[in-house]
């Protein structure tokens, strides 16, 4: 079977690469071809090793038996109106062309009343799963049936690495205000008087760029290639991220980390796991205590999500019956 995946791919940043880096490597292992929407399919098929076709030609919807919208932060209007509107024009698109669909291990949210009028319409009749309690709770609230999955790049492995425990990543993310990347250089300079190596890792390097000046005197590393991030994330003693992915690949190697929340999507996987976190601006005494002393996630609950992960598959490919759907409204 051909499954085309729709989602935020080929530009740059490395948190959606790894994203679809996760469900390439899934999908071909079940014996599936790969076909991906993205902005640059060239770079996406030399990247992933899957066909890829760009994410503006509708006639690419044909090729595929099965689409899944993500995974990721799609359904949200807090980026642009445009961005939902596209994704969910997807949707409606492949099914007009007679299509299975299915949301797919989504973050739900945030919304505006108009963007969630639009969710549970296109919604309506689509199979959904979503990648955490919190998008759960809020698809009930909009009457939306939901599965709960897990973010697939969970299931990414880190390569075999030495753990260099005094390394500590400290990741953040433009756009947030001065304040919190404040709040990160502060702590990245306690960091470094308590004898930790920082350093400073860009996950989508020509957004995130804008703030090096604001966080002088560390190491820098800029990449968006998934695989790098997961080997200097294993590498590492301990991550401090702004970005979901940050957090997420840390739990894939294994490796303990906290999280500086500035969307509801890092909250939620912070609490999903255990893991010590704080709203924006936060603080930098209590994010390098963290670090210093060692304040891990629950190691249970990380892998829970990957089983959540891995059965999405699953239900995704109609491999295992469905488990008691949500119901609820408002």
């Amino acid at each position: 079977m051909v499954v085309g995946v729709a989602g935020y791919y080929g530009f740059k940043n490395a948190g959606d690469e790894a994203i679809l880096e996760a469900i390439a490597r899934e999908l071909k292992a079940r014996g599936h071809q790969v076909l991906a929407l993205s902005g640059d399919p060239r770079r996406t098929r030399e990247e992933h090793g899957i066909r890829a076709a760009h994410r503006l030609n509708p006639l690419a919807l044909l090729q595929a038996d099965l689409w899944l919208l993500g995974g990721g932060g799609l359904l949200q209007d807090a980026t642009s109106p445009l961005s939902l509107l596209y994704y969910l024009s997807v949707l409606r698109l492949a099914r007009l062309f007679r299509k299975r669909v299915m949301v797919f291990n989504q973050s739900l949210g945030p919304l505006s009343p108009w963007g969630e009028r639009q969710v549970q319409r296109a919604l309506r009749g689509v199979p959904v799963i979503l990648r955490d309690q919190d998008s759960l709770e809020y698809a009930k609230r909009l009457g939306i049936p939901a599965e709960l999955g897990a973010d697939p790049a969970l299931l990414l492995t880190p390569p075999p690495v030495k753990r260099e425990e005094d390394l500590v990543l400290v990741i953040p993310r433009a756009g947030v205000g001065k304040e919190a990347v404040r709040t990160l250089y502060v702590t990245a300079n306690r960091l470094f008087h308590d004898g930790k190596r920082v350093l400073v890792l860009l996950l989508q390097p020509g957004y995130d760029e804008e703030i090096l000046p604001d966080l002088p005197h560390h190491q820098v590393e800029k990449t968006a290639d998934p695989r790098r991030v997961l080997y200097l994330a294993a590498q590492a003693g301990y991550v401090i991220s702004m970005r979901l992915h940050g957090l997420i690949l840390a739990a894939a190697a294994g490796t303990p980390f906290a999280a500086l929340s500035y969307d509801p999507k890092v909250a939620a996987f912070a609490k999903e796991t255990g893991a010590f976190y704080q709203e924006l601006p936060g603080d930098p005494i209590q994010l390098s205590k963290a670090a210093v002393y060692g304040r891990y996630p629950d190691w249970e609950k990380v892998a829970a999500l990957k089983e959540r992960a891995k059965r999405s598959f699953d239900l995704a490919l109609g491999e295992a019956s469905p488990v008691k759907r949500s119901h609820g409204r408002g």
